[in-house]
């Protein structure tokens, strides 16, 4: 691959983050700033459920900002969903948009904020097609550390018809404001927490390997490696413990800015395929196939692979560039483990009579371009069949 640092590159971050303990009471005064009077706020019946989105409707009294919730927004957000939320979005003259939750939420708020100033079905706006009309201003509140969504200008929604993962990507989608806040996370329950974790350690990863990544991808992604590295186990183990939380939301977002502008890769070329025909959870599937994915790519890229490894908190104790990169794919073998993330054949539905077709749609992902290694169908299959043995 080529020298990142030799290259010309694009770094785009349309987002203004606030970050901090507690910083998502300031979800009444963001609204004010955007100039808000109606907003939809699009979350998930889970985090409707701990309080989350009535703590912070409380902070629209004061500005005198009305609000309705739309919280039909399943784990991977569908095509029919996002439209229900552009129909409701537009009977109730929103102005604004306010995903609250996980990636889900945030997806399907970005998804509904364009399609409700811009007609036709989600899969109308596939990327790489943009938006004719501006969508409407969204606002991001993540309760998880995991996806990055709050700092990304992408949607993958599940076409309920194909049983497909597709993507609307516009840079107009890109949340104006992020309340990242630490504190959302503290209820998050430890498969859960485990499952974004290792979500975030692969955007991070496959950010600074693919054949996209830029100077300053690779700053963020290495440290949001090494965050994770030093602090996924203790906040799977304790919820509470707020350094670990904070660094994993830390991790998170840092992770989503290199990624958006640089890319990702096989893995979740993988997970997205899996994903849009069993409705896996985006993160568990992420996991299940990192280490693999990772110890096939070595050869295409030993010295960024290595680097991988030493964030990951790998020692070369003399040991060459190549073993070293190949020591990382254990590494991050033992970091899911340690997790407890499950093994793909224990993952329910899979079938690997499927193998064939879930690699075809691997293929014919945009990010499998982006690779480091040129992967065809067959080494997908071979990638799936390693994985199920596992």
């Amino acid at each position: 691959m080529a020298d990142a640092t030799n290259s010309g590159f694009t770094f785009c971050l349309p987002t203004e983050v606030r970050f901090g303990e507690g910083i998502a009471v300031e979800l009444g005064d963001a609204a004010s700033r955007l100039g808000a009077r109606r907003l939809l706020i699009v979350t998930d019946p889970g985090v409707r459920q701990v309080g989350i989105v009535n703590r912070l409707t409380r902070t629209l009294v004061a500005p005198g900002v009305a609000y309705q919730i739309f919280d039909t927004v399943s784990p991977n957000p569908r095509d029919a969903e996002c439209m229900a939320g552009a129909e409701h979005a537009r009977g109730f003259a929103a102005d604004v948009i306010v995903g609250i939750g996980g990636g889900s939420p945030l997806d399907a708020a970005k998804a509904i904020a364009g399609l409700a100033t811009n007609d036709g079905r989600p899969q109308a706006w596939e990327a790489p097609r943009a938006f004719i009309n501006p969508p409407l201003p969204v606002i991001a509140v993540p309760t998880t550390a995991g996806t990055g969504a709050e700092v990304s200008w992408s949607s993958v929604i599940t076409d309920t018809g194909r049983h497909i993962k597709f993507t609307v990507r516009d840079v107009q989608l890109a949340p104006r404001i992020a309340l990242v806040d630490p504190e959302l996370t503290y209820s998050t329950p430890r498969a859960l927490t485990a499952a974004v974790g290792l979500d975030t350690l692969t955007h991070a990863v496959e950010a600074y390997t693919c054949r996209l990544a830029n100077p300053v991808s690779d700053a963020l992604a290495l440290q949001a490696i090494r965050l994770v590295a030093g602090n996924l186990i203790r906040a799977v183990q304790d919820g509470t413990a707020r350094q670990a939380r904070s660094a994993m939301m830390q991790a998170s977002l840092l992770a989503g800015m290199a990624f958006r502008n640089a890319d990702v890769g096989a893995v979740h070329c993988l997970a997205e395929a899996i994903g849009g025909r069993y409705d896996t959870p985006h993160g568990v599937a992420n996991a299940v196939f990192l280490a693999g994915v990772f110890a096939h790519n070595v050869p295409a890229d030993p010295e960024r692979h290595a680097a991988v490894a030493q964030a990951l908190g790998v020692e070369p104790d003399g040991r060459g560039v190549l073993q070293t990169a190949s020591a990382g794919a254990a590494a991050l073998r033992d970091l899911a483990l340690a997790a407890g993330i499950p093994p793909l054949a224990e993952l329910p539905g899979i079938d690997p009579a499927d193998f064939p077709v879930i690699a075809l749609a691997a293929v014919r992902n945009l990010s499998n371009q982006s690779n480091p290694r040129p992967l065809t169908v067959e080494d997908y299959e071979m990638i799936l069949r390693h994985a199920w043995a596992d």
